[in-house]
């Protein structure tokens, strides 16, 4: 059984930054995609950013590209997110997500096998 325990977060003013890591545990084998979803009060979940197996192919929700990094450690099974120039709407809980499968299109599609317990993230104004 896949586990993934993530850290980082909290809260931090506009325009401020914030580094979440999520490291996985357990039989993961071969290749997999990870990423990152967010939940917003009184909002569904949504896809944040996703990353490949060789870390070179990335992909960013049009609300946070430009001013999120995902990059990831494969040694380490570790998936982390950079975020910068942060705003109030990005105030949610974040989830690390893991398909033991090498197609992100997938995961981004929010058919997720394993999820991170999830992390608050507060950006005051």
């Amino acid at each position: 059984q896949v586990q993934l325990v993530q850290s980082g977060g909290g809260l931090v003013q506009a325009g401020g930054s914030l580094r979440l890591s999520c490291t996985a545990s357990g039989p993961t084998y071969s290749y997999y995609a990870m990423g990152w979803f967010r939940q917003a009060p009184g909002k569904e979940r949504e896809f944040v950013a996703t990353i490949n197996w060789s870390g070179e192919g990335t992909r960013y929700s049009d609300s946070v590209k430009g001013r999120f990094t995902i990059s990831r450690d494969n040694a380490k099974k570790t998936v982390y997110l950079q975020m910068n120039s942060l705003k109030p709407e990005d105030t949610a809980i974040y989830y690390c997500a893991l398909n033991l499968d090498r197609r992100t299109e997938i995961l981004r599609s929010g058919r997720v096998q394993y999820w991170g317990g999830g992390t608050q993230v507060t950006v005051s104004s």
